[in-house]
């Protein structure tokens, strides 16, 4: 604690954000996020602050508050190349909305012979952050929340949904071969090469796309909705943020250098040299339109983080292989869903124990 700089950044979860503060080594910056009004706090996008804040009552035992700066925020959604689609007879306006409109597309990139959606979901966690898009979108999050907290099963009609819309995927041949194994990296060198259609990517994709291809025309939009009764929630928030050491001898100046950092005209230009979507919301009319429309919906983006309520990570191992297992074939939605259940609930009973 006595080496760290006057500003510095934490990589680990929140309980560890939460140590260094109950050590006394951040600053509260509260007092300087709610002067003159509100003006900093109210520049920056709510979504990528909440990570930085611990509210009354938090399970931490911090005092409420903020304590960080985000810099810079992401969101997780869909791209398409838009001389693929134009080839199946689409463009930017009539991309597909729906999941039955998506899955129409299956039979058309098969006859073009060309490969469908990319992602990493070798990586588990880009299959969780779909499946969870899909969840809200279902269900709502309420009953999302409340199959964590152990009073719903994963039997439930509408998480054997959420399955179901990934064994549609595959059935309808809207999904890359080989998908289940991929890495994102592989994926991202898929789609900047004009190999797939569609990628289900995080906005850091701008700069990767852009040094593999130069060239690349793509365009941005939200995972096709499966039901018209939730809004289709995006995972997005703060991507790195910087604290103050509340022991430096430079406090101040400090401060007023992350104030300075996060505002609009440096966080435009953070924007156009990094391709990363600024932490600033007035910097919407000074970004490329490409990162402007992964910047769409971030006020209504989503997160784990945000949730207050952790699911088992057993679970969600189970879940997402789970969800593998429906893409190659080998088990149904039904199938999957009962085994989830159960390794659900034999984390429950660990718990008791």
């Amino acid at each position: 604690g006595a080496n760290l700089p006057d500003i510095f950044g934490i990589l680990g979860e929140k309980r560890d954000f939460a140590s260094f503060i109950k050590a006394g080594y951040i600053l509260e910056l509260t007092p300087y996020m709610e002067a003159e009004g509100g003006k900093w706090r109210n520049s920056l996008y709510e979504k990528a602050l909440v990570i930085n804040e611990f509210p009354q009552g938090n399970s931490y035992g911090v005092k409420p508050g903020v304590y960080g700066v985000p810099i810079d925020v992401m969101t997780i959604k869909m791209v398409y190349n838009k001389d693929l689609l134009n080839k199946l007879g689409y463009n930017d306006n009539n991309v597909p909305g729906t999941l039955e409109e998506f899955l129409v597309l299956g039979k058309k990139i098969k006859e073009a012979k060309l490969q469908g959606l990319v992602s990493g979901w070798g990586e588990l966690w880009m299959i969780d952050c779909l499946a969870n898009n899909y969840a809200f979108n279902i269900m709502g999050k309420d009953k999302v929340l409340a199959t964590i907290k152990g009073e719903i099963p994963y039997t439930d009609p509408d998480w054997i949904k959420v399955l179901t819309v990934f064994k549609k995927m595959q059935e309808a041949g809207v999904l890359a071969s080989g998908l289940v194994t991929m890495v994102n990296k592989t994926a991202e060198q898929y789609f900047a090469n004009g190999r797939a259609v569609f990628a289900f990517n995080g906005s850091w994709c701008v700069n990767v796309y852009k040094g593999m291809n130069p060239n690349l025309r793509f365009g941005v939009m939200f995972p096709p909705r499966a039901s018209d009764k939730y809004p289709m929630s995006i995972w997005g928030g703060a991507g790195s943020s910087f604290m103050v050491n509340a022991r430096s001898q430079n406090v101040e100046e400090a401060v007023r250098f992350l104030r300075w950092l996060s505002d609009t005209e440096q966080q435009a230009f953070l924007a156009e040299v990094t391709n990363n979507l600024p932490a600033n919301k007035n910097c919407e009319k000074k970004i490329s339109p490409i990162l402007a429309a992964f910047a769409e919906g971030l006020e209504d983006a989503t997160h784990p983080n945000l949730w207050g309520v952790s699911e088992f990570p057993a679970v969600i191992e189970a879940f997402d292989k789970g969800v593998q297992s429906i893409i190659i074939g080998e088990k149904t939605p039904e199938e999957v869903a009962s085994e989830v259940q159960k390794v659900k609930e034999r984390e429950l009973a660990k718990r008791k124990m």
